[in-house]
């Protein structure tokens, strides 16, 4: 549990939120960049109840205002079809009102300062369509620049593919981190994946 405060008060991160903690939180309204906030807070618990879900809240008292989640790869997406140790860090989202708190670092600091995620392959795509470009008035290539820099801090680096959404625009970035205790061999399992279609790299 790692405590940051704010101006409105001490808010807490906690790295692993189990799903019967989660059921006892409220969500925060403006949590709905992926679906509305009372259908993420089940999803969140439905991730929280995977054998390899996490998820990594942000709350003021039982009130949670921004979240991160990591799950194993939907079945349809290639990164699927490699190493049994591949995790997508799925969604992470702040409330609007609390963006300059710097949550996002905070949650991401803590998620990997569990020392199982050394054991995995963590990747993470972004894309451009769900990014608030709106609520925070940046462009799409500040925003980008903002999001990398994030992730480069948790030590996530960027990947060229040819996996067709990451190609559909070139401001979509594929990142990926290599946990210290992943085998070589389940790397390049895990790179063979990365060029697969042909389509080439914006």
């Amino acid at each position: 549990m790692r405590p940051v405060q704010t101006d409105v008060g001490e808010l807490h991160i906690m790295g692993v939120t189990p799903p019967e903690f989660l059921e006892e939180l409220t969500m925060n309204m403006t949590l709905k960049a992926f679906r509305p906030a009372k259908r993420q807070k089940e999803a969140l618990i439905g991730i929280s109840k995977l054998p390899d879900g996490k998820v990594t809240t942000a709350r003021l008292n039982d009130e949670i205002l921004g979240y991160v989640t990591y799950h194993p790869p939907d079945s349809f997406q290639r990164w699927s079809q490699g190493p049994d140790n591949v995790l997508e860090l799925g969604a992470i989202e702040v409330a609007p009102k609390f963006r300059n708190a710097k949550l996002s670092r905070h949650m991401l600091e803590v998620s990997f300062e569990d020392e199982r995620m050394e054991d995995y392959i963590i990747l993470t795509t972004e894309y451009y369509w769900h990014w608030d470009l709106d609520g925070t008035g940046m462009h799409i290539w500040e925003y980008r620049e903002a999001l990398r820099r994030v992730m480069e801090h948790v030590g996530m680096q960027m990947k060229d593919t040819d996996e067709e959404e990451i190609c559909s625009h070139p401001a979509n970035i594929l990142m990926v981190r290599y946990g210290k205790n992943v085998p070589e061999s389940k790397i390049r399992s895990f790179e063979d994946l990365l060029f697969m279609d042909g389509f080439g790299v914006f």
